[in-house]
């Protein structure tokens, strides 16, 4: 459930939103973030969190989520492309929030693909809630991170695309919109990759971690997904702040990579966290461009998140 935000003292909800901007707007310091989220103790606490740095982490999704708060919008969709816009340059890093024990990890010094669109997303379902404090950030970014909200092992991260979007459907948080809003085609995979490639992923030489996984393949079994094929892409009615993921052939993978779609002279865009350039940027190449290039691709799947 949403947390109390730190800011709320006895004031009004629109008294409040000033307050934070007018705190944003001298500059959030580490030492202003310290005092204001002592007056709530309340909700998750930075020790529950494995953080990159909790003093710039915490500052930063404030600021984001002040900032967001000013965009004058009534649909919370409106908000990702700006406030992924927010994060451009962030340093592009793999593999950010592995660790042991698995716990929530929250870092904004560096993100990749996966952790750029949770950031992004779970920003924007924070804001549209009216909040303003890292401490909402968290609860909603590991609710969408992990199956019912609850961090339980390594398996209880929603490490597949097709596993996310179940999820994060059945919270009323996003929609699949890949066969609405264009020509769809129709693939059914079986998601194995990460057991028949155990060597891959560290955590899994854990046999606890790795039957956890398995357990999760065995619902994504002959998994049927719409996608939409490169030649396609162009006539799709994309909208700007959609979330896109990139569908491969890969044997037991669903999606390779994820980015949000921006809108620049009537051109969809991919907006992503690029290993190739190293950081978040709003990529140079057409979406269609950016999927035909991709040998292993075989088009994209859509979602948008919900009100």
């Amino acid at each position: 459930m949403p947390l109390e935000s730190f800011y709320v003292f006895s004031c009004p909800k629109n008294q409040q939103t000033r307050l934070m901007i007018s705190i944003a707007k001298k500059h959030i310091t580490c030492a202003t973030l310290s005092i204001i989220c002592a007056i709530n103790a309340h909700g998750i606490a930075p020790g529950e969190i494995r953080w990159g740095n909790e003093c710039s982490d915490t500052t930063t999704i404030t600021t984001m989520l002040v900032n967001a708060a000013t965009i004058h919008s009534d649909k919370s969709a409106d908000l990702v492309a700006p406030i992924g816009r927010m994060l451009l340059d962030t340093p592009y890093a793999a593999g950010g929030i592995e660790g042991e024990p698995e716990m929530l990890t929250i870092r904004l010094d560096s993100l990749d693909c996966t952790t750029f669109v949770e950031t992004v997303l779970a920003a924007a379902k924070t804001t549209y809630m009216g909040r303003t404090s890292w401490r909402d950030f968290a609860q909603t970014l590991m609710e969408m991170r992990y199956r019912g909200g609850n961090v339980n092992g390594y398996g209880s991260r929603l490490h597949y695309f097709s596993d996310w979007i179940v999820e994060n459907s059945h919270h009323g948080d996003i929609k699949d919109v890949t066969d609405r809003i264009g020509k769809a085609d129709y693939i059914v995979k079986t998601l194995d990759f990460m057991s028949r490639n155990r060597n891959k992923y560290p955590a899994l030489q854990d046999e606890n971690s790795y039957n956890a996984i398995k357990n999760v393949e065995v619902g994504y079994r002959s998994h049927r997904f719409a996608y939409i094929k490169p030649i396609n892409i162009k006539s799709a009615a994309l909208k700007e702040g959609d979330v896109i993921g990139i569908a491969t052939s890969i044997p037991g993978l669903d999606v390779t990579h994820m980015g949000i779609v921006v809108i620049i002279n009537d051109t969809p865009h991919l907006l992503h966290a690029s290993s190739a350039k190293g950081k978040v940027i709003v990529d140079n190449l057409p979406l269609i461009d950016y999927v035909k290039r991709n040998r292993k691709a075989i088009g994209i799947r859509v979602l948008r998140l919900k009100e």
